[in-house]
């Protein structure tokens, strides 16, 4: 049998060799690493014999995906598959599986973080005083502040990561509440969560908003401004699922109207994301409209040394398990949601 050829496009650990995929695909196995900036920079010959793709960031299109001539599984580096064209790649009968359970925990870390920093007034206490010391030494200096125990979050998406923000609120005492139409009966008594049957429900008078769901056709801009209406005035809304969920004008808008006090983004339609943005330009200039009552980070909340040995391991198996004997684990349909 010969040797299969694993392709890399953009791989994002140059700096720490091949010993987690070497352990797992063996000696034998061509490791291609693609280490270029764009997927323009692979040469054709490099698509047309990987017999498995590793996909990290790079979009994978129709006109790449027909290069592959003897591809038998595409391997995503991570949960979100919007960056492949699953239509594309179903018609030439190559599966695409992703790699959901690798950074749970720092997601919903990152997530609650974020929801405490912003209910503690942790960012608008710290530049207020790093702008006066003096003057600013009071609790007076941060809004919107409140009792955990008093607030109603809204989860919207309660997969894995989902459900693990929803058990680290009820430990702070949040009343949890998570809308999610693809989950069975039963979910929320086995949680001891309340579930919304409509988003509009689930964001009916709530204090938190956070955002946990995949990215598809059904939930591009689902939040939006008349989403946003729906909160009690004074909500936080935090994204760390995919940018392209949240209407960035819209929440624009909602935090200078005060309706929504503030912001937590980890993920952004476009990332980086437009300096000339009015919320990302106003953000930039430490504009008091925003300071304090915006955090972005840079699509990092999956990000650790342990989450990064996770995914790499996880997805190598996958690809491994399916070459060697054609068992497919965490198959992501092309017609999903």
């Amino acid at each position: 049998m010969t040797a299969p050829r694993i392709l890399f496009p953009g791989f994002p650990f140059p700096e720490e060799g091949d010993g987690v995929e070497r352990a797992i695909f063996g000696p034998d196995a061509v490791l291609d690493y693609a280490r270029v900036e764009t997927p323009d920079e692979i040469a054709e010959e490099r698509w047309r014999s990987a017999d498995a793709v590793m996909l990290f960031r790079f979009r994978l299109d129709a006109a790449r995906i027909a290069l592959l001539e003897q591809c038998r599984i595409v391997v995503r580096y991570g949960v979100g598959v919007d960056r492949v064209d699953r239509i594309a790649l179903a018609s030439r009968g190559i599966p695409l599986c992703n790699t959901p359970d690798y950074g749970t925990t720092e997601v919903a870390d990152h997530a609650v973080s974020m929801i405490l920093a912003l209910r503690r007034g942790l960012v608008a206490y710290d530049g207020a005083l790093r702008a006066d010391l003096r003057r600013n030494w009071g609790w007076e200096t941060a809004g919107g502040l409140r009792r955990m125990g008093a607030q109603r979050a809204a989860i919207v998406g309660l997969g894995r990561i989902g459900t693990a923000v929803a058990l680290r609120l009820k430990a702070f005492g949040v009343d949890v509440v998570f809308h999610d139409p693809y989950l069975p009966q039963g979910v929320d008594r086995a949680l001891g969560l309340r579930r919304a049957e409509t988003l509009a429900e689930a964001l009916d008078g709530a204090d938190i908003l956070t955002i946990h769901a995949p990215l598809t056709r059904r939930t591009k801009g689902l939040i939006d401004a008349a989403s946003l209406a729906r909160l009690a005035p004074g909500a936080v809304v935090v994204n760390t699922a995919r940018g392209g969920i949240l209407d960035l004008d819209a929440l624009a808008a909602a935090l200078a109207a005060g309706h929504v006090q503030a912001a937590g983004l980890d993920v952004l339609a476009e990332e980086p994301p437009d300096p000339a943005h009015p919320l990302i330009a106003a953000w930039i200039a430490g504009n008091p409209a925003v300071a304090g009552r915006l955090i972005i980070t840079p699509h990092a909340a999956f990000h650790s040394p342990e989450a990064q040995a996770d995914m790499r391991r996880k997805a190598a198996e996958t690809a491994a398990l399916y070459l060697r004997e054609g068992k497919l684990r965490n198959v992501y349909p092309p017609d999903a949601l």
